[in-house]
């Protein structure tokens, strides 16, 4: 049988491993109040994407949760796509928030900036892009929106750490930016999320996320605290931490390797409609659309090569159904499937992968 080729495959080596077992050997591996290796990844993402402050969390959704929960959607709408993971429009309803569906850019999968625009009311109050991919929304079109309508923007960054916009990396743009490093994304940890801090109260807002990400405990004193509101556990442990660490040393590096990969599968793939290069991209999927896509699956699957649907949309889910017309959406959510990216990734794996997408295509 031919060797599997992974779909998502973390990048790890002996840093990370020697940075489990230091965590392991302190006996010191969680706290709520985010120390240690937490505060410290906290500065240097912060850092590395030159935003006001960031805040670490368990994962992709929390920092989704937390960031909406700073904002006062009850009843109100949030402009979200829905091509996009159920995370992102699930942070909305539990905020009591109304999601707006949009349609998307068929070349990139990001929201419409078009489409976006026409849908803005009165009862808009923030706008949730999705960096599709890794590839960078048109944050200049939608931060002019916010701007015009006073809409708070909150961007989900699950895919793109490392992704730039503008010479900015993201992370730097948007009033709340979210970030997952969910053991498949670029950078991985065993759980992990985060959200940037860019808003003109930024520092008020951190105080507000050390405590709702700690279920809801304040004015802590020694072993002595108080609980003023309803919050979940939230914070991120210091393994995650750790590994996150080594992971942000060398993202640009395995940024650059996936990058590679994409160029070669945008030059080569023999389909009409794929993912685009840009060089600003972060590359966590790479996406085609191919027509007959159960056929397709079966196929790659057959050569041991793993393939993914990125995603059904949130608007066709049962929870959310509704009469929203999404043309674009809707077409690529039917023949939409990720092929395998990650660094791991040999030139004979990506000729395999190439040869076999090219062999069914023709």
């Amino acid at each position: 049988m031919k060797k599997l080729i992974k779909m998502f495959d973390p990048s790890v080596g002996l840093e990370e491993e020697k940075s489990l077992k230091k965590t392991l050997h302190s006996h010191f591996w969680a706290s709520g109040a985010g120390t240690n290796s937490v505060s410290v990844f906290e500065q240097k993402f912060k850092n590395f994407v030159n935003s006001k402050d960031c805040i670490a969390v368990n994962s992709g959704t929390a920092a989704l949760n937390l960031a909406l929960s700073l904002i006062d959607i009850k009843n109100k709408d949030v402009i979200v796509p829905s091509l996009t993971f159920v995370s992102t429009v699930n942070a909305i309803k539990f905020n009591q928030g109304n999601p707006v569906f949009v349609d998307v850019d068929p070349n990139t999968g990001c929201m419409s900036t078009e489409k976006l625009e026409k849908s803005v009311t009165k009862k808009t109050t923030a706008i949730l892009p999705v960096h599709f991919g890794g590839i960078p929304c048109n944050l200049k079109q939608i931060m002019e929106i916010c701007k015009n309508h006073k809409l708070t923007l909150v961007e989900d960054a699950a895919h793109a750490a490392g992704s730039v916009f503008k010479n900015k990396r993201i992370g730097y743009h948007g009033d709340f930016v979210c970030f997952s490093f969910h053991p498949v994304k670029n950078l991985a940890m065993p759980t992990g999320g985060l959200i940037a801090l860019n808003n003109s109260d930024y520092k008020k807002s951190r105080k507000i996320l050390e405590s709702r990400r700690w279920c809801g405990i304040t004015s802590r004193k020694g072993m002595f605290y108080d609980v003023k509101e309803l919050a979940d556990n939230y914070y991120m442990n210091e393994f995650s931490a750790g590994i996150g660490l080594i992971q942000l040393k060398k993202l640009d590096k395995m940024n650059s390797i996936r990058k590679k990969i994409a160029k070669q599968y945008q030059k080569r793939i023999n389909l009409e409609t794929k993912m685009p290069f840009i060089d600003g991209c972060s590359y966590h999927l790479y996406w085609i659309l191919v027509k007959n896509r159960n056929q397709f699956i079966k196929s790659m699957t057959d050569n041991n090569i793993q393939v993914g649907i990125h995603y059904k949309p949130v608007h066709q889910m049962s929870l959310y159904k509704n009469k929203v017309k999404l043309p674009i959406t809707e077409q690529m959510g039917k023949t939409i499937v990720s092929l395998p990216m990650h660094p791991n990734l040999s030139n004979s794996d990506i000729d395999r992968v190439v040869d076999s997408v090219n062999k069914f295509a023709n």
